[in-house]
């Protein structure tokens, strides 16, 4: 995992690890599977919530990396939250109402598609609140995210970082692949203009907003088989150290649901 870089234009996006294209594929391929098998665990001892927030520029990648998670993720307890544009109502309540309702309960995992992160992003970069307004929201932010980590979250946030090349070649292909033209938007094209001023608003997130507890995972994106490598090796490397926990709490609910089963034959028996 690539350590979180404040420079961003000096962070590769194009990075591999030093692995081949074949290698990265079966390396993500067994931790797929081991991450699957640590979410049935999750899911079946019902005591941890899962946040995974994917936040990059238009064309990074988002919702191929949930079509990658959601190969191997357990469908009963896994749900994706969007966040678009906030509603008239959403806006008339504080940034962070939309979001709270939509973390993840008890033995649950959700993917936010963007998150609360749009509130220090967008909202900068298009000046649509005054930036006392923004600058006080990263220790809203990260009181937030300390809140649901005490109540027991697990948290990874991962930035997808792609180079501006990158992106203007994804945005052609959408124009010449009929089976990807419903993604076509003139506002991707317009969003490229602030390319600085996202970049400066990415830095400011990833150095105030990446705590020990939820640190900020910028994830290199050029190449898509190098980026789900490097997100499900971070999750298998989050979820792991509580794999004992919650191996130990089900053999304990097996053996208190035996007995129970046990009393309630002898009970049959003696009728």
């Amino acid at each position: 995992m690539q350590n979180v870089c404040m420079n961003l234009k000096s962070t590769k996006t194009d990075a591999d690890g030093g692995m081949s294209k074949e290698d990265c594929l079966e390396a993500t391929s067994k931790l797929a599977e081991k991450v699957g098998k640590l979410q049935e665990l999750l899911f079946a001892t019902g005591d941890t919530p899962l946040l995974i927030v994917l936040q990059g520029r238009d064309t990074s990648g988002k919702d191929g990396t949930i079509r990658h998670l959601l190969t191997f993720m357990n469908a009963q307890s896994t749900r994706v939250e969007p966040f678009k544009v906030p509603t008239p109502i959403e806006l008339s309540r504080d940034f962070l109402w939309r979001v709270h309702s939509k973390v993840p309960g008890k033995g649950e995992t959700v993917i936010f598609n963007r998150s609360h992160y749009e509130d220090v992003l967008v909202v900068r970069v298009h000046d649509l609140v005054p930036e006392k307004t923004w600058r006080k929201r990263y220790d809203h932010i990260n009181n937030f995210e300390q809140l649901l980590m005490d109540s027991g979250a697990i948290i990874l946030k991962f930035m997808l970082h792609i180079s501006k090349e990158e992106q203007e070649q994804r945005l052609l292909e959408r124009e010449q692949d009929a089976s990807k033209s419903w993604k076509l938007s003139v506002g991707d094209w317009k969003e490229r203009q602030f390319w600085d001023d996202y970049t400066a608003a990415y830095e400011d997130v990833l150095s105030e907003c990446s705590t020990e507890s939820a640190p900020w995972h910028v994830v290199p994106s050029d190449d898509k088989w190098y980026r789900n490598y490097v997100i499900t090796k971070a999750i298998y490397e989050a979820m792991k150290p509580h794999e004992d926990r919650w191996t130990t709490k089900l053999k304990e609910l097996g053996t208190t649901m035996t007995a129970e089963l046990e009393e309630f034959r002898n009970t049959l028996e003696k009728a």
